[in-house]
């Protein structure tokens, strides 16, 4: 990760102090080199937030990726499982089977040595002739014989035919399960070690978001320091600058024909405008990362295949159209100007929310004011562009953006 020896050289920078030059008509100091040069500070910090948190919503949309990609293994994992269970249930019963058909086959076969048993006892001494004179029954009691016995022989030989085929159908069903078996715990090593390795992958990811998100708190807190110095630049010019012109005033009052100091009717006028702006798109869908100069545009992340604003893209639209430049993001906004009371509230103002209402770090969201307690904001995911009012919970402070 890259070093952020740059963000602690310029917040020394900007806490060195400043030259205490008398104050002069010509160039109150701070000069507007100094201011020029602390706010491009603030925009260079301004940029490497922004490049962060890009870097950020797209590893975000990553670990969602794996994420997906895991839980799929799992679930084909239990899927493999399962059919690993079948196959083995298949095995024990062609297993069965296979031992039915093999105990019935030695019921045959005992049987059958019985019946060969018995029919040499009847035959034993005599060759056929005598035994079909002089044996039991004379001629008719060997034919009798002679027909039972070929009786017992077809019979003999169709059971052994059944017996054997069963045992061909069970050895087939065990072959079978057998290969199943084994297929179905090789694929199920393969759905657990794709699952380990999903796993794995998320547990990087996260890893990688969290280090991006430490990157992103020490830039903002660099921002936020760069940001502090050059508003207090900008104050201390002004007030210089106030002076140098108050004194001038008093030794040469004004000037037929010199331009007029712009004043809260000017600043009002430009609320006003900015106000106007955004009620144009009043029903734009919300958009994460969207919004720009020329109007509503595509984001980033959930918002890159919706056209709007986010809620930071809204108030930088408006007030651009008012004449005043905003970066895309409530935490320069916050610090675009001065900060006015809530009783105070010109249209046009720009009122903060934050989840820790002591700590401006924690803003999350901001609204244009318009007027009777009421804002018009790009609210989150799935809204759209409306009015509501300004009075909940988490509401920090407004600021009155100036150019």
């Amino acid at each position: 990760m890259v070093a952020f020896s740059s963000t602690a050289l310029i917040g020394m920078s900007l806490l060195a102090p400043v030259a205490s030059a008398r104050p002069t008509a010509a160039d109150p100091s701070p000069s507007a080199g100094d201011v020029e040069r602390s706010e491009q500070q603030v925009r260079e910090r301004a940029a490497e937030v922004g490049r962060t948190k890009a870097k950020l919503a797209q590893a975000d949309g990553e670990l969602h990726r794996l994420a997906v990609a895991a839980a799929a293994a799992v679930e084909r994992y239990n899927g493999e499982r399962l059919a690993q269970q079948r196959s083995q249930r298949a095995h024990g019963d062609a297993q069965a089977r296979m031992a039915a058909a093999n105990e019935r086959l030695e019921e045959a076969r005992t049987g059958l040595a019985l019946l060969a048993a018995q029919l040499y006892r009847n035959n034993t001494g005599y060759d056929q002739i005598s035994s079909a004179l002089v044996g039991d029954g004379g001629p008719q009691g060997f034919m009798d014989r002679a027909a039972m016995a070929e009786m017992l022989v077809k019979r003999r030989t169709a059971m052994v035919g059944r017996v054997e085929a069963s045992k061909n159908v069970a050895d087939v069903f065990r072959r079978q399960a057998e290969k199943a078996l084994g297929e179905q715990q090789a694929a199920m090593e393969r759905a657990e070690e794709a699952r380990q390795l999903a796993q794995d992958a998320v547990a990087r990811q996260q890893e990688s978001v969290h280090r991006i998100e430490a990157e992103k708190r020490h830039l903002e807190r660099g921002l936020g320091a760069a940001q502090a110095r050059s508003a207090q630049l900008k104050r201390a010019r002004e007030r210089a600058s106030e002076k140098a012109k108050a004194h001038e005033a008093r030794a040469t009052l004004v000037s037929p024909g010199r331009p007029a100091a712009l004043g809260p009717t000017t600043s009002a006028a430009r609320g006003a405008v900015a106000v106007r702006a955004a009620l144009k798109w009043l029903g734009t869908p919300y958009s994460w990362g969207g919004g720009t100069t020329a109007g509503p545009s595509y984001g980033i992340a959930q918002g890159a295949g919706i056209r709007g604003f986010d809620c930071s893209g809204l108030a930088m639209y408006a007030w651009y159209k008012a004449g005043v430049a905003l970066d895309h993001w409530t935490g320069t906004q916050w610090t675009s100007g001065p900060h006015v009371p809530i009783d105070a509230l010109r249209r046009g103002d720009l009122v903060f929310f934050a989840n820790d209402t002591s700590d401006p770090e924690t803003i999350h969201h901001v609204g244009i004011y318009v007027g009777e307690g009421q804002m018009v904001e790009a609210p989150y995911t799935g809204g759209r562009v409306r009015m509501s009012s300004i009075h909940r919970g988490d509401l920090i402070g407004a600021t009155r953006p100036s150019g």
